[in-house]
C-alpha cells in the first residue's frame, strides 16, 4: 500500500494548518499499518513529494503571483530556487518512485516515507 502526502510532513507549509495535520495523521496511520500487518506480508510506505510540475502546482503558483503582484515565470522561478537540484520535479519521477516502492525490488522495505523532492527538504532526518 502506498500513500501519498507531502515533505511537508518534515517541514509544514505556513498557513496551512489543516493539511499539515491530515498528512501528518497519514504518515502515523501508514507506519502503524506497517508495524501490524508486516507479519502478514502487506507494506505500507508513503511518498513525500515536494513541488511537482503539473498543471495544478502552475494555477497555484499563478494565484500566488497574482496576489503578489509578480508572475508565473518569477513564482517558478522562485520555487525551483528551493531545489537544490534548481527545478520543480517531473510527474515521471514521481511515477517511477511509486512503482519503485509497489515492486517486487522493494520487498523488504515497509514504514518508510521517500522523499521525492530534489533535496528541498533541509534537515538531516
Amino acid at each position: 500500500v502506498l500513500t501519498v502526502t507531502s515533505i511537508s510532513v518534515k517541514q509544514p507549509i505556513p498557513n496551512l494548518v489543516l493539511s499539515n495535520s491530515i498528512r501528518a495523521a497519514t504518515i502515523g496511520l501508514t507506519k502503524t499499518l506497517a508495524l501490524e500487518l508486516g507479519e502478514e506480508g502487506i507494506r505500507f510506505n508513503s511518498i513525500l513529494p515536494s513541488w511537482t510540475n503539473t498543471e495544478r502546482v502552475k494555477s497555484l503558483l499563478s494565484d500566488r503571483a497574482e496576489r503578489k503582484g509578480t508572475s508565473l515565470k518569477d513564482e517558478i522561478r522562485v520555487q525551483n530556487e528551493q531545489s537544490p537540484l534548481g527545478r520543480m520535479a517531473k510527474p515521471e519521477e514521481f511515477g517511477k518512485a511509486a512503482a519503485f516502492l509497489l515492486s517486487p525490488a522493494a520487498s523488504y522495505i515497509t514504514g518508510v516515507m521517500l522523499s521525492v523532492d530534489g533535496g528541498t527538504y533541509k534537515g538531516l532526518l
